[in-house]
Parts: C-alpha cells; structure tokens; sequence
C-alpha cells in the first residue's frame, strides 16, 4: 500500500510503501472485539465486597424467644433478610483477566491497523516538532494535519515533552508512544497522526518477517 507523508503545514513530501503484514492483514472484527473487551477487563479493579453471614459483626445472642410471641423463628440478626445482616451473593473481591494467545492480541492490532489504513484514517508525517511547549500551536497543527476538531491519536516514537505537554491540554486529543499501542487508543480516535520515527517503531514491533 503506497500513501502519501505529509509534513506539519499539510503539505505533501514524498510517498512511501506501507508493509503489507502490518497495514493489509486479514481485518477481523471479532478478533478485534475480543481483544478490546480482554483489554477493558483488564482495568477493572475488581475491588467491591459485601460481607457474607459470618462476617458480620452483630450479636449471636437469640432474637428473642422461641415460642409464644406469635412471629417466625429466628435464631439471630444476621440473617440474610435482616436490615444490617449478611450478604447471600453479594460482589467479592475478584480479577477480571481474560487470557488470550499472544498471536491473537498481535493479530487483533495489526487488523485494527488495516481497518484504519483500509478507511484513510492513518495520517502519516515526516515528524511532528514544537520548539517550546504551547497548546495553542499544538492545536494548529493538529488542525491542519488531522482536521479542524477531528479526534485525533498522536503515536510518538520516544519522549518528547514539548509536544507532550502540548497535546495534554486539548480535550480531543491525545498522544502514546508507539511501543504501547493497544486496541482502546486505535478504535477510539478518528484520526492517528504517524510519525515515520513511529512507523519504524510499529515496524520492529508488529512486523511478522522473521519472526
């Protein structure tokens, strides 16, 4: 796949051909999916707990006796069907994990990858660079390159706080480093602006020559 790189004034540089195993892969959407709901169970705490029967901490002591009252016997508070008694099924401390082939997770990327490149929604740039943090000059750039108020996804090869803090500010977009790509970031943007330093970043990492 041959696209155009562009730079930070909108203008186009040069072309350069896209590697077919990262940006052509079979796009399965049921791959996908299952890799974005392993991915959002992982970031559930799991943390909610209710007490059972015997953890409550109330009196063992008879309610009140056995017979000759005319109400039902019980034997102490904390009984399920008290105000203040234990929980039958109540939530309980628990991990969400879902486990999933490594294989399946690279594949599910490199098809989220394809679908993006498939539907225009990859921007490819020579760099991206600011000279001084400034959200303002961010925003400008990301206009003309991604489109006036477009959501937009910046991957960044290494480091860069300049163009960090710049992007941190501005509530439509956001930016990772390419080594951490994952499905969440890729689906949830309308646009992925991609560095050629990114590119080689994406390359190394997602490639499936020679490995």
């Amino acid at each position: 796949m041959n696209v155009p790189v562009i730079d930070q004034n909108g203008r186009q540089v040069k072309s350069i051909d896209l590697p077919a195993d990262i940006f052509e892969a079979k796009i399965n959407i049921g791959l996908m999916h299952q890799a974005y709901v392993r991915q959002m169970a992982h970031l559930r705490v799991g943390s909610a707990s209710t007490k059972r029967r015997g953890e409550v901490n109330r009196t063992s002591a008879k309610w009140y006796r056995q017979k000759g009252t005319g109400r039902a016997r019980h034997g102490s508070r904390d009984a399920t069907q008290f105000v203040g008694g234990g929980r039958p099924k109540g939530p309980q401390p628990h991990k969400f994990i879902k486990e999933m082939p490594k294989k399946m997770r690279q594949a599910a990327v490199r098809s989220a990858l394809s679908a993006l490149a498939r539907d225009q929604q990859l921007i490819f740039v020579d760099s991206i660079s600011i000279d001084v943090p400034k959200t303002s000059a961010m925003r400008a750039i990301l206009d003309t390159v991604a489109g006036k108020g477009v959501k937009t996804l910046v991957l960044l090869a290494d480091r860069n706080d300049n163009v960090e803090q710049s992007i941190q500010n501005l509530d439509n977009a956001h930016y990772l480093r390419a080594s951490y790509l994952n499905m969440r970031d890729l689906l949830q943007y309308d646009r992925v602006i991609v560095p050629l330093a990114a590119l080689d970043v994406i390359k190394s990492i997602w490639g499936t020559e020679g490995k």
